[in-house]
């Protein structure tokens, strides 16, 4: 049996786009050794969740897991306190947070700047109120994750993230009758925390060196903690995650993954790719399946900076040079968990390349790593057939019948 080393560069899906020729980031990209993994194995275009889905980076990380995110998404703010080390517990509803900029009531920046860290500002508004405790903790940039702590809570209440600028800024709103107590309480904090945030010397000093205040509090990926069956039960694999970004983190936690920490791994365009790889690659001495997110190709495509894109997948390339030598003992897969492009600035519903490498894999034609180029590659799949394809391919899976 092999090892299976699983790579995710987040968002890579791309469109072509005019300032790289009318090329995707991964057709311009410099990628000697992902065309070599794809050169040497099978390739094809993966639909996370579904065909044509425009699925989220949870929904669609746990289908690649093989987690039905029809059954076990109970909405991503479970995973972001956990990826952030908030230990949850029964009756906890947590949200994915981000720090926003906004002016005379109006959204200017949903990521306020991309501010590098909210420590001091997530600290300032933890409180209670009403009974219920606001616990918060800040992640990558702008990003941070909110749980709230009481009895009689309910995660049935609108999220506060118009997802545009110019937008005014919003309340909370009951989706059922029990989620009213809810919903009443959260804006409570939420009108307590522009005040906060508005006075705080953090937000005094940005504006005072000519950068976006993180002045509002966004909230959205209501759920309560969903009840999953662990990665080891369901495949018999001991995983490990590398990844520096916390939702991902947090599902890898809930599945019973053993989470690393690496040096330089950052969650930003500025990790060190070669240390999260080389991280990857000892993990899998102790492991028998790790599992590697890139963030920052995701980054970009959000930013709409294509040339970032394909310097994040050429560093990321680079950084895979010694992968070659680990296909006698190892199924290597790489792919995306959604597409993001440059020339749209969030997901879309397009499908990602795959590639999937061993020695001893019954090859397609396929050369080179890209959107096109595997379009005529052997697989039109979705997420949820790619735990069955590593298993078999690494001689792991079960007979069907007799």
């Amino acid at each position: 049996m092999k090892k299976i080393l699983l790579i995710i560069l987040d968002g890579l899906g791309d469109r072509p786009n005019r300032a790289l020729g009318n090329k995707t980031a991964l057709q311009a990209a410099f990628k000697p050794n992902l065309d070599y993994l794809a050169d040497n194995g099978v390739t094809g275009l993966m639909s996370p969740v579904g065909f044509g889905i425009r699925s989220g980076s949870d929904t669609s990380h746990l289908s690649i897991l093989g987690y039905n995110p029809r059954e076990y998404y109970t909405g991503r703010g479970p995973f972001e306190a956990l990826g952030l080390g908030i230990d949850l517990q029964p009756g906890d509803v947590a949200f994915r947070a981000n720090f926003a900029s906004v002016e005379n009531g109006r959204v200017t920046d949903r990521r306020a700047g991309r501010i590098k860290d909210t420590t001091e500002l997530s600290r300032s508004l933890e409180t209670e109120i009403d009974g219920v405790k606001f616990i918060i903790k800040s992640g990558v940039e702008h990003r941070a994750a909110l749980v709230i702590r009481g009895p009689n809570l309910s995660d049935r209440v609108s999220e506060t993230d118009p997802h545009a600028i110019n937008s005014d800024i919003m309340l909370t709103k009951p989706l059922s009758p029990e989620a009213e107590f809810t919903s009443s309480v959260i804006n409570k904090f939420l009108i307590r925390s522009r005040e906060i945030l508005n006075n705080h010397e953090v937000n005094k000093k940005r504006i005072q060196n000519g950068e976006k205040p993180a002045n509002e509090i966004m909230i959205r990926g209501a759920g309560k903690l969903p009840e999953m069956p662990s990665f080891e039960k369901l495949y018999g694999l001991k995983a490990a995650c590398v990844s520096g970004t916390p939702l991902i983190r947090g599902i890898a936690r809930m599945a019973g993954f053993d989470i690393l920490n690496v040096s330089g791994m950052t969650g930003r365009t500025d990790t060190n790719y070669e240390n999260v790889i080389s991280a990857a690659v000892d993990a899998l001495k102790t492991h028998d399946f790790v599992l590697v997110n890139i963030k920052g190709t995701d980054i970009a495509g959000h930013d709409r900076k294509p040339e970032l894109k394909r310097e994040v997948i050429e560093k990321t390339d680079r950084a895979m040079e010694g992968l070659k030598k680990l296909l006698d003992t190892t199924v290597i897969a790489v792919t995306g968990d959604h597409s993001t492009p440059c020339s749209f600035g969030d997901h879309t519903g397009d499908p990602v390349p795959i590639l999937i490498s061993t020695s001893g894999i019954t090859r397609d034609y396929v050369k080179t790593f890209d959107e096109a180029s595997v379009s005529l590659g052997y697989y039109k799949i979705t997420s949820l057939d790619i735990m069955p394809l590593l298993l078999s391919y690494s001689d792991r899976s079960e007979k069907y019948g007799a």
